[in-house]
C-alpha cells in the first residue's frame, strides 16, 4: 500500500458515519456542491434503472458506506438487493435505517427528490418501505479481495453497483484495476456494472479527518473497465464537483458497463 494512504484499520477506527452524512448528505443547504452531487447521481440512477432501463432480480451495492440513496431507483427494478461496506459502523448505520431506529439518519428530503424524478414526490414513504423490503442483507466487503464478500459467497449477480467508493478503497491505479476485476467476478456474464467515480480526487474530509483517494482520470477509468472484461454501454462525464474544502475533485464519471459473455 502506498505510504500515507488511509488504510482499512484507519477506516475502521476513525470513519464516523454521522460526520460523513452531515457533510455530504444534509440536502438542506440549497444548491451546495454536495447537494448538487447527490442530485446528479440520483438523476443518473433514475435514467439507468427507471422505465426502459436495467432490470433483473439480484443487485449488490458495493461500498454502500452509511447511505441508502444510491439504491432508491434500483429497488423498483430489482427484487433482491444486497448492501455492503467494509466498516462496522457504516453497516450498523445502514441497519439502523432499515429497522427504523429513531437514531437513524433522516433521508426524507432525498427520498422526496428521488420520487419527484419518478413523477410523484408524495410517495416517498412508500418508496422507503419498498426499499426496506427489497434489501435482503447487509454484508462486509473489501474490494481488494478476490472475493470482495469473503467468506460469504453469493450466486453471480445481475448487477453490481458502486458509487463514489472505489477511489477511496484503492491505493493506486493498479489496485483500482485489480478491484474492478474482483467486482466483475461477482457478475453473471451479460450482467451490468453501474459505477460513479470522482475524478482526480486525492482526498476527502470527514469531520476534521482526511481520508486518501486514488486520483483517476476518465481515460484510466475507461481502460480499467474494458480490461476487466466489460463493455461500456453508457458514459457520462460531468464537470460536477464537490466543495474544494471537502473533496477537491475535477469532475465525475458515471458509467454503465456490461460483462462480456465469453473470452
Amino acid at each position: 500500500m502506498e505510504r500515507n494512504f488511509t488504510g482499512p484499520d484507519e477506516y475502521q477506527k476513525h470513519f464516523m458515519p454521522k460526520d460523513y452524512l452531515a457533510t455530504y448528505y444534509s440536502f438542506e443547504c440549497g444548491s451546495s456542491s454536495e447537494t448538487e452531487m447527490v442530485k446528479f447521481n440520483l438523476q443518473c440512477l433514475h435514467q439507468t434503472f427507471g422505465p426502459g432501463g436495467l432490470r433483473g432480480k439480484t443487485l449488490i451495492d458495493v461500498g454502500s458506506g452509511p447511505t441508502i440513496y444510491q439504491v432508491l431507483a434500483a429497488c423498483e427494478a430489482f427484487s433482491d438487493i444486497t448492501l455492503s461496506d467494509f466498516t462496522d459502523r457504516n453497516r450498523e448505520e445502514l441497519q439502523k435505517w432499515l429497522s427504523k431506529d429513531p437514531g437513524a439518519f433522516d433521508w426524507t428530503l432525498v427520498l422526496k427528490f428521488a420520487c419527484e424524478l419518478e413523477g410523484n414526490s408524495s410517495r416517498w414513504q412508500e418508496k422507503a418501505e419498498k426499499l426496506r423490503a427489497t434489501v435482503k442483507r447487509v454484508l462486509k466487503c473489501d474490494v481488494n479481495m478476490s472475493n470482495p464478500l469473503a467468506p460469504v459467497e453469493l450466486p453471480p449477480m445481475d448487477c453490481v453497483l458502486t458509487l463514489l467508493a472505489m477511489e477511496c478503497a484503492c491505493s493506486s491505479l493498479a489496485a483500482y484495476r485489480a478491484a474492478l476485476c474482483n467486482l466483475a467476478s461477482l457478475l453473471k456474464p451479460g450482467g451490468h456494472l453501474v459505477t460513479s467515480i470522482t475524478l482526480q480526487l486525492s482526498h476527502y474530509m470527514v469531520g476534521k479527518r482526511e481520508f486518501s483517494c486514488v486520483s483517476l482520470t476518465k481515460e484510466e477509468v475507461e481502460q480499467a473497465i474494458l480490461d476487466a472484461g466489460l463493455d461500456i454501454e453508457q458514459l457520462l462525464h460531468s464537470a460536477q464537483s464537490y466543495s474544494t474544502t471537502t473533496a477537491p475533485n475535477k469532475g465525475i464519471c458515471f458509467i454503465v458497463a456490461r460483462k462480456r459473455l465469453g473470452p
